[in-house]
């Protein structure tokens, strides 16, 4: 984190507003990417995003290490998600769409595109490996930023990413093979 980072992150946390406007322009996609992560759904990602700013300005006097501010502001952004996705109620479906997706269950599974197995291939990871590779194959933020937003070291980083694209790989191999 170099000075001038540091000293925004310090007037933010003694209640400068235009220093936390600043962070907010900073930091909303990355907050976005590991809402996003989490939840799957573009709509309540942003309300995430939005809540946990609210949240950090008005509990911003709680860090007192500015270098920690990165780290945590995503951890309050990965509570709020983890809050949204608890409360998900499960929605029926209609009651005209229930027979047709038992008849078209196969076919559609043989039909559904490349991109809709990477994204129930990433849904199927855990949440931190979730939201480091939305952070540096989406987002594509780099490793430093990405260890500051989530608080961990590059050698953990670098193992979660590494098991992350393994599973990925191990689990988009039927569908890669169909497509070519």
């Amino acid at each position: 984190m170099d000075s001038n980072e540091h000293a925004i992150h310090r007037a933010a946390i003694q209640g400068d507003r235009e220093a936390f406007e600043m962070i907010i322009h900073s930091f909303s996609r990355s907050l976005f990417a590991i809402a996003y992560g989490i939840l799957q759904n573009r709509e309540e990602a942003e309300d995430v995003v939005q809540d946990s700013f609210v949240k950090a300005w008005k509990s911003r006097w709680r860090v007192r290490d500015p270098e920690k501010f990165p780290a945590w502001l995503s951890t309050i952004a990965r509570h709020r998600a983890r809050d949204v996705a608890r409360r998900r109620r499960p929605e029926p479906l209609p009651h005209d769409l229930e027979s047709t997706e038992l008849v078209d269950s196969s076919s559609e599974k043989e039909t559904a595109d490349l991109d809709g197995e990477v994204h129930a291939a990433l849904a199927q990871l855990p949440e931190l490996h979730r939201v480091a590779l939305t952070l540096r194959y989406f987002e594509e933020l780099d490793y430093a930023t990405i260890e500051r937003t989530l608080g961990v070291t590059n050698g953990a980083l670098r193992g979660i990413l590494g098991r992350a694209l393994g599973v990925m790989r191990k689990r988009l191999k039927p569908a890669l093979a169909s497509a070519t």
